[in-house]
């Protein structure tokens, strides 16, 4: 296995259009958005599929660097194709890359990094690994837990969060765009080690 790379791609995975905004399926989107209302984006375009916006990101020594702040417009299970042409058009490999995902096998609000390892059925994951021909990159990977009773995943992953689940949902956010923060700052390696 590769090692990671100082990160220069943050990139959500979600279905685009107000339908799915506040659906657990949708938390990669939510983080990159918290983490352009932290970085104080003004601006998104639309590049090679994707929704992005360039950052100036602060070094601990006063300096900046840019770093990507990405959010592929195809459905879920087609992430990968706009991922990897925005990738190629930037220069950017996969050991560059952070993906922001949601995670059943997680509990709900658990936020953990790992670099490379297993697509867990997830199918943006399986998507972005099939174009990159690599499961080599780094994730922050967003718990939403199991659905209850027999709801399908498709339903639970899908269905508009309110209440108490939408305000889980946001904090959890927050802790997610804390632990991009960190990969970015400090190295995959340093926050694959961190509780979130």
């Amino acid at each position: 296995m590769t090692a990671p790379k100082d990160i220069r791609l943050i990139c959500g995975l979600g279905n685009p259009g107000e339908r799915y905004s506040h659906t657990r399926h949708n938390v990669g989107f939510a983080v990159v958005d918290a983490l352009a209302v932290q970085q104080k984006v003004k601006y998104w375009k639309e590049e090679a599929g994707c929704l992005i916006s360039f950052c100036a990101w602060p070094n601990q020594d006063g300096s900046e660097r840019q770093i990507v702040l990405a959010k592929p417009q195809g459905y879920m299970n087609t992430s990968g194709g706009p991922l990897s042409k925005l990738m190629r058009r930037l220069e950017i490999s996969p050991q560059e890359i952070l993906v922001v995902h949601d995670e059943v096998d997680l509990p709900a609000g658990a936020i953990r990094v790992k670099f490379g390892g297993g697509l867990n059925a997830h199918n943006g994951l399986r998507s972005i690994s099939a174009k990159l021909g690599t499961h080599d990159f780094a994730r922050v990977k967003c718990g939403i837990g199991r659905p209850p009773g027999k709801m399908s995943v498709a339903d639970y992953v899908l269905r508009p969060l309110k209440g108490s689940f939408l305000e889980q949902f946001e904090c959890a956010v927050q802790q997610a765009a804390s632990a991009c923060v960190l990969s970015v700052d400090e190295g995959v390696a340093i926050a694959e080690d961190h509780a979130f």
